[in-house]
């Protein structure tokens, strides 16, 4: 049996209690949800919720999508920022799926086992592991551990795992490791309110550690030198 995190399951719970497992308006649909992910990249939960709105009000059927060039695509995303670079890779994306499948859908991929599944999200161009794992989990109902920036910052300050990498970001090598760490049955609870406790309670920079539910089992407090 793998060796977890002390207090795994008791985080997991105070979490659950707290935030009731919030799905962050992430969607069923496999297609969608990876739009919308795009949508949010570098950008506030209220500005991507609305352009992936005005996006697929702009183009209603995947039909539309798929006949849609890049500068077209680009126009309802503009208010998020960085909308050429979203649209060129919704472009690619959409044209790698047609050729895999016949078409603009990801529908097939319920019937793939998770390593299929996310090598074929991997493949897609700019996807990377933290993407294809919230399309399994949010769309494909797998148990993966998709690893935000939220998941990484509070899995570090909790002490369940530490960075190879020399600035600490957190590699594909990485989400790996912290995805073994966490029981198959947790890791969407803990991945949502993980999200909902991240923007919360502890935040990138000055963390609300008096106002924490998790202060008593958190490798932060009174570990002020600590790097995060």
């Amino acid at each position: 049996m793998p060796a977890y995190p002390k207090h795994v399951e008791k985080v997991a719970t105070t979490l659950k209690r707290r935030y009731r497992d919030h799905a962050h308006y992430n969607r069923r649909n496999p297609l969608d949800e990876l739009l919308f992910i795009i949508c949010s990249t570098q950008t506030t939960e209220t500005s991507y919720r609305r352009t992936f709105r005005d996006l697929r009000r702009e183009f209603p059927t995947f039909g539309h999508l798929a006949e849609a060039p890049a500068k077209y695509l680009a126009k309802p995303l503009a208010p998020g920022g960085l909308s050429n670079q979203k649209a060129k890779a919704m472009r690619q994306i959409f044209d790698a799926v047609e050729g895999a499948f016949g078409s603009l859908t990801l529908s097939p991929l319920h019937d793939h086992e998770d390593e299929e599944a996310e090598a074929f999200l991997t493949s897609l161009p700019g996807v990377g592991k933290k993407v294809a794992r919230c399309v399994m989990m949010y769309s494909l109902d797998r148990e993966v551990f998709p690893v935000d920036t939220h998941c990484w910052r509070i899995a570090r300050r909790l002490g369940w795992i530490r960075t190879t990498t020399s600035d600490g970001h957190c590699s594909e090598r990485d989400m790996d490791r912290l995805q073994d760490k966490i029981p198959a049955p947790l890791r969407f609870t803990l991945h949502v309110n993980f999200v909902s406790f991240g923007r919360e309670i502890c935040t990138a920079t000055k963390p609300k550690c008096d106002k924490c539910p998790l202060s008593k089992v958190c490798r932060r407090v009174g570990v002020r030198a600590f790097k995060y």
